[in-house]
């Protein structure tokens, strides 16, 4: 996603500057190409040097140089904040600290850092970072609200130990957090406005008062998903079984155990949405009988009557109004064929086929492989991420390209 981005990452002087090694490190990994800016006090707290080296490029300090970092291209001394201006396709400013939002809100441009923030025609991410009395001062609170105002992109601070020993707001977010915070500048809103409403995991069906029955679903693909979705501009419903992964940011997590707790749900929740997919593997089976105390160890040969639970897929189709509907099948034997005929039974408009016999797919993995059947087309995809695979689903709906 980041392959031949450009991006400028600027830092000011806050004691989380050198966490923005780990980083620049992300950033080149991913492909992009970095420059980074610092402000003179940003180099009490992590070298230049490093960098420089981590970045393979100058990294600049100071308004006026000996050395021109854009070697390669025709500038004039003193004028490279320009040049970095036009050049990046993202600045990001990781730690953001109360007084270089202040001095950005201002119009202040005092060092060369502030200088390329002003003559930035790309858009400027800041992560601002500082100590919770700092960053809850309505000074602090008012900059942050204007230049949210005047289109700058945030990612808020999270709630943690802070340098001054205290515990509270105004830590900055990792550098996984921010390296996805930025691709997620890269993404397209295509689905803004749009209302999603997806289940993900397994069910479970107690059998007695601390057994149950279930699967191996991990939750994963649903849960890529959603963050896909909301990441494209969507308004996400995530109806999660039990998982242990934690829910995307900016979606709305509904917690559930059974599938008469993901039915009841989903009937809730499925009003007024323009697509429903449904990737929760959900217990085709439940006991017909549930104990109310634990059933002893002694009951050799226990048999287990099971009867079928609501099939919520069918009654989505049976129901379908105002929203495309999107299922999973995993089959293992017959694929295409079982996929399509759950496609015409459950009144699916798109089905997704999983087959967990295949390298790189099943359950619990981070990879998938599927392929995408509609009424009058299949197309196998490659094994892949997750959340690769979310997009390619989304993108179909996206696009229209049903049929």
């Amino acid at each position: 996603m980041l392959k031949g981005k450009k991006i400028i990452v600027g830092i000011s002087g806050g004691i989380a500057a050198y966490k923005i090694c780990s980083l620049v490190r992300l950033l080149i990994k991913q492909g992009a190409e970095v420059r980074v800016i610092m402000t003179p006090s940003a180099v009490k707290f992590v070298s230049p040097l490093t960098l420089s080296v981590l970045s393979q490029n100058e990294v600049v300090v100071n308004m006026f140089s000996e050395t021109d970092p854009s070697k390669t291209e025709t500038v004039k001394a003193g004028t490279w904040h320009i040049t970095n201006g036009l050049w990046a396709d993202l600045f990001v400013l990781a730690p953001a600290t109360a007084n270089t939002l202040a001095k950005i809100n201002a119009g202040i441009s005092d060092n060369f850092l502030l200088s390329a923030v002003l003559a930035a025609r790309c858009p400027v991410a800041l992560v601002p970072t500082m100590d919770e009395d700092m960053y809850r001062n309505r000074i602090t609170q008012r900059n942050i609200s204007d230049l949210k105002k005047y289109g700058y992109r945030v990612l808020d601070p999270v709630v943690g130990e802070l340098a001054s020993g205290m515990y509270g707001e105004g830590k900055m977010p990792e550098p996984e957090e921010i390296l996805e915070f930025i691709k997620a500048q890269f993404i397209k809103k295509d689905l803004s406005g749009k209302k999603i409403l997806v289940t993900a995991g397994p069910t479970v069906q107690p059998v007695d008062a601390v057994r149950y029955i279930s699967n191996y679903s991990s939750g994963k693909m649903g849960f890529e998903i959603a963050r896909a979705a909301v990441e494209r501009g969507a308004d996400v419903t995530l109806i999660a079984g039990p998982v242990s992964i934690a829910a995307p940011g900016g979606v709305k997590l509904v917690n559930v155990k059974t599938t008469e707790e993901m039915f009841a749900q989903v009937k809730k929740y499925s009003k007024g949405k323009n697509l429903i997919v449904m990737s929760a593997a959900v217990s085709d089976f439940k006991p017909k009988r549930v104990s109310e105390g634990k059933i002893k160890k002694e009951n050799a040969n226990l048999s287990i009557e099971l009867e079928k639970t609501d099939d919520i897929l069918k009654y989505l189709g049976k129901n379908k109004k105002g929203y495309k509907l999107f299922g999973f099948a995993l089959e293992t034997d017959n694929q295409i064929e079982n996929a399509k005929r759950k496609l015409k039974e459950k009144n699916l408009d798109l089905v997704v086929l999983n087959d967990p016999n295949v390298k790189g797919a099943g359950f619990g993995t981070d990879t998938n492989v599927i392929t995408l059947i509609d009424r009058k087309s299949v197309m196998p995809l490659p094994v892949m991420p997750k959340y690769e695979a979310a997009n390619r689903i989304l993108d179909v709906f996206a696009n229209k390209k049903i049929n």
